[in-house]
């Protein structure tokens, strides 16, 4: 199994650099890869070295302009240089069989939120999840919340949704996942 890890290229404070590490090596530790964007910076490159250093599989995918930005990571075994960033996405959906956003910026909320949609319309049924440090995700549930109520999203795709505190949390979640209904399906006539 791999899990695709979108996450920042900034670092954030030392707690989330700590979990995303210990998150990093545990996958490692259990047999399970991870695919990310590529970079040696912030939160991605504590990623890969920690899995790296756990002898775990990291598969780097990085656009040819971050890579000519000198911004690739270059302890990686294996780095797919892909010639955009819909081309990195769609890459890194096809690597891995799960999804999950650590604490990142708008990049990060982009990846999580178009993986999430595909699943949504029925291009893939594969889990995706938050890794909820420092409650970190809290606000963007309670939105999340909101347009449930107000009849935007279906309760069942935020239901499935996974939150979770650290890799174990993420196999398990994993584990028991449901993928829910396509969000459109073809009338019978």
């Amino acid at each position: 199994m791999r899990v695709a890890v979108f996450t920042g290229s900034h670092a954030g404070p030392p707690s989330h650099e700590l979990a995303a590490a210990t998150f990093a090596r545990d996958l490692a530790k259990a047999g399970v890869g991870i695919v990310y964007g590529g970079g040696r910076v912030g939160m991605m490159g504590v990623v890969a070295d920690a899995a790296l250093a756990a002898g775990g599989e990291v598969v780097g995918v990085i656009p040819q302009h971050l890579v000519d930005d000198e911004l690739a990571h270059p302890g990686l075994p294996r780095l797919e240089v892909v010639g955009s960033m819909h081309d990195r996405k769609a890459l890194m959906a096809d690597l891995a069989d799960v999804f999950i956003a650590l604490p990142g910026a708008a990049g990060t909320l982009e990846e999580l939120f178009e993986a999430w949609t595909w699943g949504m319309l029925g291009l893939h049924a594969k889990p995706t999840a938050l890794l909820d440090v420092d409650g970190f995700w809290q606000p963007l549930l309670h939105q999340l919340r909101r347009m449930v109520d107000d009849g935007y999203l279906d309760g069942r795709r935020l239901d499935a949704l996974g939150v979770v505190s650290d890799a174990a949390d993420l196999l398990t979640f994993v584990d028991g996942y449901e993928h829910p209904p396509r969000k459109w399906t073809t009338p019978s006539r």
